[in-house]
């Protein structure tokens, strides 16, 4: 029998028996941003990524936030706004740029990224049918990591921007439905709704994600008759249970779809493809059924649109009459009530950016938050994105290989 303790020790080392200390995570120390946020250029873009209430709460944090001079002038912000929440207000571009996390709404342009320094954080919207390739060489070029917001999700595995984005845009496309409708807009001066005796207003909505479900909620509390189409029955479903009132749904029959078009006064596009681009759901036929001085609202417009005559329009010249009915299909809609985008973005990204230095870092955030990683598209200069990595024939790499594990 062995008594000795050394040869004991020995033994119990070679078999592997040997309890060993436990690995902890090892958490970072708080680290203080110094954010950028720059002018939006991109064409009739008001938004601005953070207004002076996210950036007070930022600043109280210990973040520094440098916001070039107007950024906030298409929301209504001045510089002024911006200066007493604790924003350092600059008037030289290139310092935005040298932040090493900056905020847009509005995806890079070349000029943006050639201003950048490289090994950055840079964070915005990501419109894969309009993203040049040479701007995706050149972020990875400089090791930027860019995050798409409209691709990260929240703790409940919601895209939580493109949700309320979408709750924007479908209240605002019944609104402008309103406008266009009157006699003053060449329209049939109608209100949008329905009053005590009568008809109400016959409103068609294509979809029934959360651009339709808003477009309905709105119809609905202005007194119109709904009806919803989409290919989902289970979204048909949910949008049914969300409003809590009969709405009538169907889904997208051609010959059930092409007779409620021909009574409808108002009719939404609000088809969203998860692969970029809409399918043309409406045929130039079925709009030369509606009555003269109907309006098509196509929400989807930034998809390519889900109407055979729609074509791109903008917040100048906004609308057009083909057939006798006139056409809404401007790209962004939100940009149209920019202020209350702003608020609802800035909601959104205050406590993600607090996030961010709380746990010491973006690299740090991307590791320990999923949703977050979900919206990355480039990691320190490799391609994530499988999407982005086949439509511009670019070497992509999962993200899960590159992350340190904390």
């Amino acid at each position: 029998m062995i008594t000795n303790p050394n040869v004991l020790k020995g033994l119990i080392e070679q078999g592997g028996l040997l309890p060993k200390e436990e690995m902890l995570e090892v958490f970072q120390k708080k680290e203080s941003l110094n954010i950028g946020i720059p002018k939006e250029v991109s064409f009739q873009e008001r938004r601005v990524a953070l207004v002076p209430e996210a950036v007070s709460l930022l600043v109280s944090n210990g973040h520094r936030v440098k916001v070039e001079t107007g950024c906030g002038e298409g929301a209504n912000f001045s510089d002024n706004d911006y200066s007493e929440a604790g924003a350092e207000v600059c008037y030289d571009r290139k310092e935005i740029y040298s932040c090493n996390l900056i905020f847009k709404v509005a995806p890079p342009s070349e000029l943006e990224v050639d201003m950048m320094t490289g090994n950055q954080t840079f964070i915005s919207a990501l419109q894969i049918s309009i993203q040049p390739k040479e701007v995706l060489q050149k972020l990875m070029k400089k090791k930027i990591t860019a995050v798409a917001w409209d691709y990260i999700r929240d703790e409940t595995g919601v895209f939580s921007v493109v949700r309320t984005l979408g709750e924007i845009a479908g209240t605002t496309s019944i609104q402008v439905a309103g406008e266009l409708l009157s006699c003053f807009s060449s329209g049939k001066g109608m209100i949008l709704g329905g009053i005590a005796g009568v008809q109400p207003t016959e409103v068609v909505i294509i979809g029934a994600g959360t651009v339709g479900e808003s477009a309905s909620r709105s119809a609905l509390g202005l007194g119109a008759s709904v009806k919803v189409f989409d290919n989902s029955l289970a979204k048909l479903r949910r949008l049914q249970n969300d409003i809590g009132s009969k709405v009538f749904t169907s889904i997208l029959q051609p010959k059930v779809l092409a007779k409620a078009i021909r009574r409808a006064d108002v009719v939404i596009g609000a088809i969203r493809s998860p692969y970029g681009k809409t399918p043309c759901i409406v045929s130039e036929a079925m709009v030369e059924s509606m009555k003269t001085g109907s309006v098509i609202v196509d929400v989807s417009i930034d998809q390519g649109g889900c109407f055979e005559t729609s074509q791109v329009t903008n917040h100048i010249e906004p609308s057009y009459i083909k057939h006798g009915v006139i056409h809404y299909c401007v790209p962004n809609i939100a940009s149209r009530v920019s202020r209350t985008a702003s608020f609802a973005l800035s909601n959104i990204f205050s406590p993600l950016l607090l996030e961010i230095g709380e746990n010491g870092g973006t690299t740090e955030l991307i590791c320990r938050n999923p949703g977050f990683r979900n919206g990355v598209y480039i990691y320190k200069g490799v391609l994530t994105n499988e999407v982005l990595g086949k439509v511009f024939d670019l070497k992509y790499k999962n993200i899960e290989l590159l992350i340190p594990r904390i």
